[in-house]
């Protein structure tokens, strides 16, 4: 049997971690020939990812430039992993999630008919504009993909929905409790991968630690000033600390930065490498994010999630009570983080509530139906 090639295609840090546990397994794995294609749409922070993964490129496009619209980006994707499936020739593409990188990836593979396999496919939240642009690249990637590999039972019943063949859709789980499993292992192995948070675990030393995300396109303006206003305002509580890696781009920097700098019960700090996020989700009483990523990885943790978004793409967090949906007014922030850090009975509920997103099996399963499909 000739092993098949797998063009595997990503270009974010959230990409890296749900994809690296199947670029092991496919390395390691003699039915295919795996080969690896970073975009680099991040850079430094999927640089972090790569290194501790020991993944290495076979092509880097290096596409980041500052203020790079998405018009402008997705041109350079387009043109560029085109000229990578032109050289490479793979038997499948492998995309991931929700990015321009995806998408583009995607839409390169079919120009080519060259079947792709969507890894974390299906997610909805019925609104093109949040998140925006993620949830119109899921659906052109829906349109295009020959394998869909959904996470849960409501995200293939979503693609059902939209006449997908449900002979293509398969519920595999989601590789990133694979990657937090992998990662919490590599820690309890080496325990200096994860100690550079301990300056501000001893700087809030009998505090609980709130942790702290905020990125999203569609709350770039009102809603992260919106967040940064609860941020300042939970601050205020003598009982808790808010830890909070800032992302990199300068539309979330200026907010936080001029909002937040000099809290004695804040710590800003720069973006955590995939190891010290883990431990800060292991430390932390509970997370307030905008992310999908940490939506999935808080309650494998038993960490509730206060997700500060108008619409979720990702509802069986909300329906299992890992997550609730809070928005980004400031006011319903604030009360809702001061509920569960003063109501013992509700916060448990959250964080023994069962997480739908995974075992730790996803990649296997994947490598199984791309070498039978």
């Amino acid at each position: 049997m000739t092993a098949r090639k797998i063009l595997t295609i990503f270009g974010t840090r959230p990409e890296a971690i749900k994809l690296f546990p199947l670029a092991h397994a496919l390395d390691a794995d003699e039915r295919f020939v795996s080969r690896i294609c970073v975009s680099a749409q991040h850079r430094d922070i999927l640089d972090q990812v790569l290194q501790i993964a020991g993944v290495v490129p076979d092509h880097d496009l290096n596409l980041m430039r500052p203020d790079q619209t998405l018009d402008g980006l997705t041109a350079a994707l387009l043109t560029g992993l085109g000229k990578v499936m032109d050289e490479e020739k793979p038997d499948w593409v492998v995309v991931q999630g929700d990015t321009a990188t995806a998408m583009s990836g995607a839409l390169a593979a079919y120009y080519r008919q060259i079947p792709v396999c969507h890894v974390e496919a299906g997610l909805r939240s019925g609104n093109i504009y949040h998140p925006w642009p993620e949830e119109v690249n899921r659906k052109v990637i829906g349109t295009i993909a020959r394998l869909h590999c959904a996470p849960t039972e409501t995200s293939a019943a979503a693609l059902t929905r939209e006449n997908v063949d449900p002979a293509t859709v398969h519920v595999t789980g989601n590789t990133i409790i694979d990657a937090l499993q992998w990662v919490t292992k590599r820690i309890g192995d080496e325990p200096s991968l994860a100690t550079g948070l301990a300056d501000i675990e001893a700087r809030f030393a009998g505090k609980r630690i709130v942790g702290v995300t905020s990125h999203r396109r569609e709350n770039f303006g009102g809603g992260l000033e919106a967040i940064a206003d609860a941020v300042r305002r939970l601050a205020a509580r003598d009982d808790i600390a808010l830890v909070f890696p800032v992302h990199p781009n300068p539309n979330v920097r200026a907010v936080m930065n001029g909002a937040l700098e000099g809290l004695n019960n804040v710590a800003l700090i720069e973006p955590l490498d995939y190891p010290h996020f883990a431990r800060l989700l292991d430390i932390c009483t509970l997370m307030l994010t905008d992310s999908g990523g940490v939506q999935e990885e808080a309650p494998a943790l038993g960490k509730p999630v206060l997700v500060m978004r108008e619409t979720t793409e990702r509802p069986e967090g909300i329906e299992a009570g890992t997550a609730k949906l809070v928005g980004t007014d400031a006011d319903v922030i604030v009360a809702e983080a001061n509920r569960l850090l003063d109501d013992e009975a509700a916060y448990s509920a959250m964080a023994r509530a069962h997480n739908p997103f995974g075992d730790g099996n996803s990649s296997a399963r994947i490598a199984d139906l791309l070498a039978s499909s």
